[in-house]
């Protein structure tokens, strides 16, 4: 993905690839909240209803401003990690926990979109026409996963039409050695070099994903799963905690991917990276490398590493989900006060023209004050996304 101005955006698949570049630390606001029942925040101990107008609201900010690609003979918005990806995993949990049955206008829209770019395969615009093969690979896994948990979220005895669809897209993309290719732009934590174990891994969790297809019989389907596996297992020892934590995730769907002794490692050391406030840093799950093969490896511009130092709502977020999904209970000391970090830091902001209710996270790539426009949230996007889907699952 080539940087079209001086801004670099890195989003997690097709659109504006814009790697979470954050906003300026702006301070939280006192008195100037939407109203929300009380009796829900209290009794959650944290505003459910606030997140997903965030998430809604940042949807409808995302339709408006993401690159739109040709697709058949309609375009359609691309999808992106930071802002699309966390929302289809958390909308509709927040939906059930409301006890909403019907799908948010962007939910469907989403669904819409990705479902005409799957029957389009070959006849659709890619992301980048100079990194094609990458931006095919990216766009498989994606597709798959987002499919295939809507997929399970209906229990379904088996894939459907376009889950069928986006699995055989998926193994037309993978590579020789059981992974994709995948955007790399030097950009943390979605578009550089380490990215293509971060992209198998969301691959074997979409799969882990789609109902009885894990156990199939299919000669085809084993050899390419076989090579995943391989290609994951291989290379897992190398890879950041980010990664790992990642692929804690899609060993909760996916037989065969960690050892039980891998697994009980693996959650010591997130618990011992534990901040002592309570929360997770992003920075401190790498190191990172921004695709560069001498040391010390730099970001392409000056962030503020106290600030990523400190703990934030994606890291949180997503390492308390990741723990819970992985068996850890709910009493758990450390769990205990990873959710008390994350029902605190739900706090709002006042980001230009837009006041939230949110949890923030910052861009690895870029100096905190480059960016005062909707683009400087996307990694607050994925915050509360994860932080919403934490909470959930050990309420």
């Amino acid at each position: 993905m080539k940087p079209t101005g001086p801004l670099l955006i890195s989003a997690f698949l097709i659109g504006w690839m814009f790697s979470g570049l954050a906003a300026s630390p702006q301070k939280p606001l006192s008195g100037q909240a939407p109203r929300v029942p009380r009796l829900a925040v209290a009794r959650a101990g944290w505003d459910q209803e606030a997140a997903a107008r965030y998430l809604d609201q940042r949807m409808d900010l995302w339709f408006t401003g993401a690159k739109k690609l040709r697709t058949g003979q309609t375009e359609v918005a691309c999808v992106s990690c930071h802002t699309v990806l966390p929302y289809c995993l958390a909308r509709p949990a927040l939906r059930k926990a409301a006890g909403q049955e019907t799908p948010t206008p962007q939910e469907s829209k989403v669904l819409d979109g990705i479902v005409r770019r799957v029957k389009a395969y070959g006849r659709r615009e890619p992301l980048y026409k100079s990194e094609n093969s990458q931006s095919r690979g990216t766009e498989a896994v994606l597709d798959l996963l987002i499919l295939a948990r809507e997929d399970a979220r209906h229990k379904r005895l088996g894939p459907d039409e376009p889950v069928r669809e986006a699995l055989d897209e998926l193994w037309r993309e993978q590579r020789p050695d059981g992974a994709w290719a995948w955007l790399d732009f030097g950009l943390e934590p979605y578009e550089a070099a380490d990215s293509v174990y971060y992209g198998a891994v969301l691959a074997a969790w979409a799969i882990g994903n789609i109902p009885g297809y894990a156990g199939s019989s299919d000669q085809g389907a084993s050899d390419h799963m076989a090579r995943l596996r391989a290609y994951l297992n291989r290379q897992y020892p190398t890879q950041n905690l980010y990664n790992k934590t990642w692929m804690l995730l899609a060993s909760c769907r996916l037989s065969g991917l960690l050892t039980h002794r891998q697994e009980q490692a693996l959650i010591a050391e997130l618990q011992r990276r534990q901040n002592s406030d309570g929360g997770w840093s992003l920075y401190r799950l790498g190191p990172w490398t921004w695709s560069k093969s001498s040391v010390p490896s730099v970001p392409p511009g000056r962030p503020d590493v106290s600030l990523l130092s400190e703990s934030d709502g994606y890291a949180t977020g997503l390492v308390v989900y990741a723990l819970r999904q992985a068996g850890v209970p709910t009493r758990d000391p450390v769990l205990k006060r990873a959710v008390e970090w994350l029902k605190a830091n739900q706090r709002e902001w006042q980001i230009g023209q837009y006041h939230w209710r949110c949890w923030r996270a910052y861009s690895l790539n870029h100096a905190q004050q480059r960016a005062r426009s909707w683009e400087g949230m996307f990694m607050s996007d994925g915050a509360t996304g994860f932080a919403a889907l934490a909470l959930l699952s050990s309420d």
